[in-house]
């Protein structure tokens, strides 16, 4: 696999599709890496004619590791520091960021941080804008699982070394009190891009809250594409519904205008 330097360390990733396309930047889970997208970017790169680039955040997969604990600004520390070095570093031009969980985070906070033509749109599986007590309860719960199942032994095989660094980097900052107040609503005016919101009607890590508040407080248009009988992974839960809509999407993107800043 290769590996590319940004924000000091050097991050495994890979590509598939059109090079000269706009690229569709798929940012992972707080315990996900490239592996554990497995073949869904490329499905989606086949499907939209569309370039996809992966990569593994610092302390997981192939990435190099991190020191622990991360702070609780870990996520605007990775959307305004490594992700766009490495889009810089790998000659991304024009991108539209495909979030997953703290993936979807990460996009919200550089769209609201980075006021440039690069990213064009953003299409967001499961955010979370701000902490509710189902996640606590459900990330608690996590934590109980990595010390008492073979949930440990299941990351290893994505993780490696990383394992434990990719769940207490993780794991650690959620549960902690200062994370309570963590909220990224104030970066939702600044969005002028369309947006597209992916939710599944089961998710255990978050309610359509965080939908709700992404269309009422984004600055661009938002569509939901809420899905029954799925969890907080659509792309795993409901791959092919789940695709479908990112294709939807995506075919509409050059008929649309970013709304200007107000």
């Amino acid at each position: 696999m290769k590996s590319v330097v940004a924000g000091r360390h050097r991050l495994e990733y890979e590509r598939h599709g059109a090079a000269d396309a706009p690229t569709l930047v798929f940012l992972h889970e707080g315990l996900g890496c490239v592996a554990m997208w497995k073949g869904f970017p490329a499905d989606v790169a086949d499907a939209t004619g569309c370039g996809a680039l992966v990569y593994s955040r610092a302390g997981y997969g192939g990435s190099d590791p991190i020191e622990l604990p991360r702070p609780t600004r870990y996520m605007h520390d990775e959307a305004t520091g490594a992700l766009p070095e490495i889009l810089d570093a790998l000659d991304v031009h024009s991108a539209i960021l495909v979030g997953h969980s703290d993936g979807a985070s990460i996009a919200l906070i550089h769209a609201g941080t980075h006021a440039t033509a690069r990213v064009k749109a953003l299409v967001l599986e499961a955010p979370h804008v701000f902490v509710e007590d189902i996640s606590v309860t459900s990330i608690a719960e996590s934590k109980r699982a990595y010390e008492t199942t073979d949930l440990r032994a299941r990351l290893e095989r994505y993780h490696g070394k990383n394992t434990d660094v990719a769940f207490r980097g993780w794991n650690d900052v959620w549960l902690s009190d200062d994370f309570r107040a963590w909220n990224i609503e104030e970066y939702l005016p600044r969005i002028t891009v369309p947006t597209l919101v992916v939710q599944g009607e089961d998710d255990a890590y978050g309610t359509l809250a965080q939908v709700e508040s992404i269309e009422r407080n984004s600055g661009g248009e938002v569509e939901r594409a809420i899905l029954p009988s799925c969890g907080h992974a659509p792309h795993r839960d409901r791959p092919k519904e789940t695709l479908d809509a990112i294709v939807r999407f995506v075919a509409t993107i050059a008929t649309r205008s970013p709304r200007p800043p107000t």
